[in-house]
């Protein structure tokens, strides 16, 4: 399937359809990947923010990094760690969410312990791992390497896609209640507690599958930004979700095509998140405007 498709935008760009670099099949992938994982984070990102939770993605995102060195130590392919990697990123997000119904820790707090915990477990791993692989294994973990992309991860995008749109036409309405009012929600017998644990383990799924894409440490980075510029510019939810998935597919696009269009000697990961940067300078500029007109 994937070979056709390779053959296909390898066809348009013989013709002139599509710039040559669509010839290569590395770059087809890194397409496909991005126009999945765009529009999964910007609508992700969406509850990110209105459950004021942007520390979590980068707890649950540093985790990864443990939940590789686990795997390459437990002889797990080097390139490709996803049992423990799944695994241990689950297993990290469900416990948080566990243990914040049990505590009075405030969750920012809980979040930073959590975060502390996973990055010391990984920097100790790491001594063990770095016998057995090159370093430079680490930086494609921790920033993501998105023109790297091969059969596999594209059916693992494709799996979570379907698995997040199916979800969100189902419970979506519930969701953003129970995320902008609780209280309401559990009036109209909507059961909060397991939309919050649904919540943490999509997030924890999203950033696993992510991570190849573009780092344990952009990925929150990519929940974020698109949102946060989304609520500056839109006047309701339902825009501010349009518009998260807009601006994250679009510095997604950009941030794989322009750099190697243009020949920047940029890594796909960080372009991607200084694109989405550019539409946040862009959503303060139109805020400022708009709140000045309004006076």
């Amino acid at each position: 399937m994937l070979d056709t498709i390779h053959q296909y935008f390898a066809s348009l760009a013989n013709q002139g359809w599509l710039p040559d670099m669509f010839a290569y099949g590395f770059l087809v992938n890194a397409f496909l990947a991005t126009l999945m994982i765009g529009p999964l984070l910007g609508a992700l990102g969406t509850l990110v923010v209105v459950k004021r939770l942007a520390f979590l993605s980068e707890a649950v995102g540093h985790s990864a990094l443990t939940g590789v060195s686990i795997g390459i130590l437990m002889g797990e392919p080097i390139d490709a760690p996803w049992i423990s990697l799944f695994a241990f990123s689950v297993l990290f997000a469900i416990t948080l969410q566990w243990v914040k119904g049990r505590t009075t820790v405030p969750y920012d707090a809980l979040i930073g312990v959590f975060l502390a915990f996973a990055l010391a477990v990984g920097a100790a791993l790491l001594m063990f791992v770095a016998k057995q692989v090159n370093a430079h294994l680490v930086e494609q973990v921790m920033f993501g390497s998105i023109l790297t992309a091969d059969g596999q991860d594209i059916a693992i995008l494709l799996v979570m896609f379907v698995l997040t749109v199916g979800v969100s036409f189902k419970y979506s309405n519930k969701a953003y209640l129970t995320a902008l009012s609780p209280e309401i929600a559990k009036s109209l017998r909507v059961n909060t507690k397991v939309h919050d644990y649904a919540f943490v383990l999509l997030i924890a799924l999203m950033t696993v599958a992510a991570v190849k894409i573009i780092g344990a440490i952009l990925v929150g980075a990519l929940l974020l930004i698109p949102a946060a510029s989304a609520r500056l510019m839109a006047g309701n939810l339902k825009t501010m979700l349009t518009l998260s998935i807009i601006v994250a597919t679009s510095s997604g696009l950009a941030g794989v095509l322009l750099p190697m269009y243009l020949q920047w000697a940029v890594p796909t990961g960080p372009a991607i998140i200084l694109f989405a940067c550019v539409w946040f300078v862009i959503a303060i500029a139109k805020f400022s405007l708009t709140k000045a007109a309004s006076r």
